[in-house]
């Protein structure tokens, strides 16, 4: 995997490995493909105190593979009764940005979901569309918070990736029950000002060290 996809994706399962086992219960993955975390693992086993796992998948590349435990599920479309508030956690890694009506498909997010919605989106990547997987979407923090509210969830965790000169991932959680997590969650900042390091320099001058050079130089001419 290309860099600046692989520095994001290890920092996004750094995040995940710490909250997931803090959750128990049914698990789904929504859009999991095999399941995999792309560094030689399974996402199922972040979720140490899972009773279940699941995942789901849509039709293409990478899509329905008719195993066992996997659904198939197209988020744009209205959610099969059987899996309304089927599963007490639902997992979502880097598929919104991927799904024209994302609104729709965030509500479906909610819906499976008894009370945990985890997911993954970019707030700057390279663009990544392929196939019949196009890439329509970005995502800031006050986006995730209306998208979490609009279908009654309240957000409990936010982060950001902030690897330079990579992509930026941005991680949240959101609940029905926030008030049973305000002691079981970690403690986060709310993202003021998502990727405020963009067009820094990567190595910033030390304009004084320039000046001690074009000082030298000076001196180094009259001395001829």
């Amino acid at each position: 995997m290309d860099r600046k996809f692989r520095i994001a994706r290890v920092w996004s399962n750094r995040e995940l490995k710490k909250l997931a086992p803090l959750f128990k219960g049914d698990v789904v993955n929504i859009s999991a493909w095999d399941d995999r975390d792309k560094e030689g693992g399974y996402y199922q086993d972040y979720f140490t105190q899972k009773d279940r796992y699941y995942f789901t998948n849509y039709s293409g590349e990478r899509g329905w593979q008719g195993k066992q435990n996997e659904y198939f599920l197209d988020l744009t479309q209205e959610l099969p009764s059987e899996l309304h508030q089927r599963f007490d956690v639902v997992f979502n890694h880097t598929t919104l940005e991927h799904v024209f009506d994302v609104r729709k498909a965030f509500q479906n997010l909610c819906l499976v979901s008894k009370d945990i919605v985890i997911v993954v989106v970019p707030f700057c990547q390279k663009q990544h569309g392929k196939d019949m997987y196009c890439d329509f979407w970005r995502f800031t923090p006050t986006c995730l918070r209306y998208l979490f509210k609009e279908n009654d969830f309240e957000v409990i965790y936010e982060a950001q990736s902030q690897h330079k000169n990579a992509a930026i991932y941005l991680l949240f959680v959101g609940s029905r029950y926030s008030e049973k997590w305000r002691h079981i969650m970690p403690t986060y900042k709310e993202i003021k000002e998502c990727g405020n390091w963009i067009g820094h320099p990567l190595h910033p001058l030390n304009f004084q060290f320039i000046k001690n050079i074009l000082s030298f130089l000076k001196n180094f001419r009259f001395a001829f």
